[in-house]
């Protein structure tokens, strides 16, 4: 199809925002769209939406995983964490945030997912900041309960959020471009707590402004992305007319056709649908993965600046040391995403990542030389980091229309967020 015809099928003059519930167009499923105009239009994508993803899930995980650098630098002496109390702090985050996937992927659709996502972000920076003044455990374990409130309905959101722009065979690649941002967060949160732990005034000593600074700066980014985000690709201000009509025929050849009142916004919602999900055995499966996936991940975000610093180094060495092994796994999920993409594979990339993860848990475990044990990071890293968004991805490309695929991508989350409550309690005090 030229890109003549897919611009005037809409009638659209460059500039119009065409809400996508008014466009009505009848295509030729057999007929591919020109592919210059298909690299076009994907490349517009990766400039103008990849980058806001990125940086919202980068400070997601920053804003949750800080504690673990401010426990080691004076939150658990100054709050008296002893115990499991630490463990508990960690624990709850996760109740609200495992309550309201489903729920948040089921509104999200209703309330403009460019200002919906940007909003939650927003809201937790706020949070975030707030932790810095927490004074006593009560406290803190009240912070953290909203703070999981407000990120629970972030990646299920990107996840349909990203689906209704990418066709199948790209839709992996751009999860692993912002979900990288996972590992890199703790390069960067490692690298900002051994700066501003050393801040100290005359009411607040160091890892207060972990929160402070970290919590302001996810508010402002938030604000920011409202302005730029699209809500759908009728809306994306950066594409021309037969760019926009043409994002929208490549969805319906995508998928043959079955999913254009979906991604065009005239699917309404039915129970039938949240039935279609929890009855295919793709979200029952792949949630088991992901479960088993994201158990080590939470345990070793949260506590590797305690594991480096168990191995004999100083809090500030610790904080740094955290740097290499997360940015190791940053380049491991972006190079495991292309190729999974190319070679059109989820399995056998899984499969050889947690192999190295095992690998690096074995050196953990198995000697007491402190390089060896710290060289095992980079393998628990690099190993499983990439497995989340494969995983994620894998199911998303086998559920539509949109009501199922925000049922069914939601469940997995929930479901594989309950191993946080394994996580949390993997690493205790009277172990150590």
């Amino acid at each position: 199809m030229s890109e003549h015809k897919v611009g005037a099928a809409l009638h659209m003059e460059e500039g119009d925002y065409v809400p996508m519930e008014k466009t009505n167009t009848t295509w030729d499923d057999t007929v591919d769209i020109d592919p210059e105009l298909d690299r076009r239009i994907s490349r517009k994508f990766d400039m103008h939406i990849v980058p806001f993803l990125f940086g919202l899930w980068l400070w997601a995980f920053i804003d949750r995983a800080n504690i673990g650098n401010a426990r080691i630098d004076g939150l658990a002496t100054q709050l008296k964490l002893d115990g499991t109390k630490f463990n508990i702090a960690l624990a709850i985050f996760y109740v609200p945030y495992i309550c309201v996937d489903v729920p948040s992927n089921l509104i999200l659709k209703k309330m403009r997912p460019g200002y919906y996502l940007p909003a939650l972000v927003t809201a937790w920076g706020v949070v975030s900041m707030c932790t810095g003044f927490v004074t006593t455990y009560e406290g803190l374990l009240a912070i953290r309960f909203f703070l999981g409130l407000c990120e629970g309905g972030l990646l299920g959101g990107i996840i349909v959020y990203l689906a209704t722009f990418y066709r199948r065979h790209q839709l992996l690649y751009r999860i692993t471009m912002f979900y990288c941002a996972a590992p890199l967060s703790g390069a960067i949160g490692g690298l900002l707590a051994t700066g501003l732990a050393e801040i100290h005034t005359k009411h607040y000593k160091g890892w207060p402004f972990i929160f402070f600074v970290e919590g302001a700066i996810t508010v402002v980014f938030g604000i920011l992305t409202m302005f730029f985000l699209p809500h759908d690709p009728a809306s994306a201000k950066f594409l021309s007319a037969d760019e926009k009509a043409g994002a929208l025929a490549r969805m319906r050849l995508d998928s043959h056709g079955a999913a254009v009142a979906d991604e065009v916004g005239q699917e309404e919602f039915s129970w039938h649908w949240v039935k279609r999900a929890m009855f295919n055995w793709n979200t029952w499966l792949l949630s088991l993965n992901f479960f088993a996936i994201i158990t080590p991940i939470y345990s070793y975000s949260l506590f590797l600046p305690t594991i480096i610093k168990s191995l004999g180094y100083t809090a500030v060495n610790a904080n740094l040391l955290s740097v290499p092994p997360n940015m190791a796994a940053f380049f491991t999920v972006l190079i495991t995403g292309y190729l999974s993409d190319k070679f059109k594979m989820r399995g056998p990339f899984m499969i050889i990542g947690v192999i190295i993860s095992i690998g690096g848990y074995i050196m953990l475990i198995s000697s007491d030389h402190h390089l060896i044990q710290y060289g095992g990071t980079f393998l628990v890293a690099g190993g499983i980091f990439p497995c989340s968004p494969l995983v994620m991805g894998w199911l998303a490309n086998n559920l539509a229309p949109h009501y199922v695929r925000a049922t069914g991508t939601g469940f997995q989350i929930m479901f594989a967020n309950t191993s946080a409550f394994i996580a949390t309690f993997t690493y205790l005090q009277a172990d150590a």
